[in-house]
């Protein structure tokens, strides 16, 4: 198969591109380039002095930017996560930027492709990693763990409340046979789920779980935003689109620690104007996909956009900043 054969919508488009405000001659780095939906249009806006530099770990994504590269001189792939960030500017002689986009999750491409082993919908070997060059696999990982460290993952990345009954039947099962295979788990885990909302499927939240912590999707997360926030140009824009709660919940935490100002008791003699600045201000209300983006793209549904922009303040170590 290729990857023409999995196409992928990006979501929120014309919202994120907008939300970055940019400018012909900046320089953007799009965290998550995917098949270069976001990276194409904000490239469409540069002038021939601007730059792009983009990250993936998909092997698949890369083929696609590392072609982008090679008809668009202003843009740059990086075969990494972004937590690597900062170090991968520095190594591009890259200081501040005017930009930087997140598009959290994962692509189309990356669950419509059986092979990846990221949806319970085909029965595949169950790999889940982002980057398949390197790491270990789902299937790896459940027959090594141990049942606590199973069960904590499932509970805390994918808010399972029978968690403790999944762990414990993977730890059962994997003693008469190792599970690899997505329908194995997701035979597996629908035993053990009594109830689920209506619509969604018992393994869902199982297979979200396990492919965060494959992936170390939020500890990226973590790791990145600050990096990014501190490259920022004065008025330079940090737009982050979320998919879920547990990633939205770090963005909007982080944002709101970086946004807000140092604050004093009441009595002290000190005038607002001349407290220090926070180091940057949310831009308007987190943004969701409209109902035509929806009925096109279901997927979109649960996406969340949240902007913030540079100001004068200065970086402080305190409070995450």
């Amino acid at each position: 198969m290729t990857t023409a054969q999995f196409e992928h919508q990006t979501v929120l488009l014309t919202e994120a591109v907008a939300a970055l405000a940019v400018r012909k001659d900046g320089v953007y780095v799009d965290c998550t380039f995917g098949r270069g939906g976001h990276s194409r249009r904000i490239l469409s806006q540069l002038g021939a002095d601007g730059r792009l530099i983009a990250f993936d770990k998909d092997p698949e994504a890369v083929k696609a930017g590392e072609a982008l590269a090679a008809e668009d001189g202003r843009f740059t792939l990086v075969h990494d996560g972004f937590e690597t960030f900062a170090r991968a500017l520095d190594g591009l002689g890259v200081g501040q930027v005017n930009g930087v986009l997140l598009d959290l999750g994962v692509s189309s491409p990356q669950i419509d492709d059986a092979r990846r082993g990221f949806s319970f919908r085909f029965d595949a070997p169950l790999d889940m990693r982002m980057d398949t060059t390197r790491g270990m696999t789902a299937a790896e990982w459940l027959a090594s763990a141990d049942e606590a460290e199973i069960r904590e993952v499932i509970k805390t990345y994918g808010e399972e409340r029978f968690a403790r009954k999944i762990a414990a039947a993977i730890v059962a099962q994997r003693d008469s046979a190792p599970i690899a295979t997505t329908r194995e788990l997701a035979v597996l885990v629908g035993k053990n789920v009594r109830t689920r909302e209506p619509g969604q499927d018992p393994a869902t939240r199982t297979f979200q779980a396990i492919r965060i912590h494959i992936n170390r999707e939020l500890d990226e997360l973590h790791a990145v935003l600050p990096q990014a926030a501190r490259r920022l140009q004065e008025g330079g824009r940090l737009a982050v689109i979320s998919f879920h709660s547990l990633e939205d919940r770090i963005v909007k935490q982080y944002l709101r620690a970086a946004s807000t100002a140092d604050t004093l008791p009441s009595w002290v003699p000190v005038r607002a104007s001349d407290l220090a600045e926070a180091p940057l201000h949310l831009l308007g209300k987190p943004v969701r996909a409209g109902e035509a983006e929806v009925a096109a793209n279901p997927r979109s549904r649960s996406a969340i956009m949240r902007v913030a922009e540079r100001s004068a303040g200065e970086w402080r170590e305190e409070a995450g900043r």
